[in-house]
């Protein structure tokens, strides 16, 4: 009985009124994407020094176990801060991995991970090739570099969202 209904009610509809429906029903998926303030200028030096702190931790690792897990909670202390701040801020903030963006995002966040993965490579090569010092100066600089990149590419990408959405 009910799909007759509904068969009913959207053969009275016109199909340009579907259409915006659908295309409002799209730009309403897409907003938490695309419509956000833009990160502060202190973010990827902030998230740059965080991962050079993670892997300085590891400093200590074979010499106070109590300096190792202190550090590690300090610095997970301040990344959940982070995000809650961040999540306040934004209101609906998607997170990388969950959810189904526009394509436009779906992209840059499979080259988001497959660059995070190269970042982790290179860190453990500077470890293993210079130590710890090296891998935190290493992790600092591509967590930097590559977060001011994906930031800007991340704002073209939902610039082009919301123009095909328009």
């Amino acid at each position: 009985m009910r799909k007759w209904k509904v068969i009913a009610i959207l053969s009275g509809v016109e199909s340009g009124e579907v259409r915006e429906q659908l295309a409002a029903a799209e730009r309403g998926a897409a907003a938490p994407y695309v419509e956000y303030p833009p990160t502060p200028w202190w973010y990827a030096p902030v998230v740059g020094l965080w991962a050079a702190g993670m892997v300085g931790a590891f400093t200590w690792w074979r010499e106070s176990v109590a300096l190792f897990l202190g550090s590690l909670a300090v610095l997970i202390l301040l990344e959940v801060l982070f995000l809650t701040w961040m999540r306040r801020r934004h209101g609906a903030l998607p997170m990388p991995g969950k959810g189904t963006p526009p394509p436009e995002i779906a992209v840059l966040w499979r080259r988001y991970f497959g660059s995070l993965v190269v970042v982790v490579l290179v860190v453990a090569g500077g470890w293993l090739l210079g130590g710890v010092p090296v891998a935190a100066a290493l992790a600092f600089v591509l967590v930097t570099a590559g977060l001011a990149v994906y930031e800007r590419r991340y704002a073209k990408a939902a610039a082009a969202v919301r123009a095909r959405l328009a």
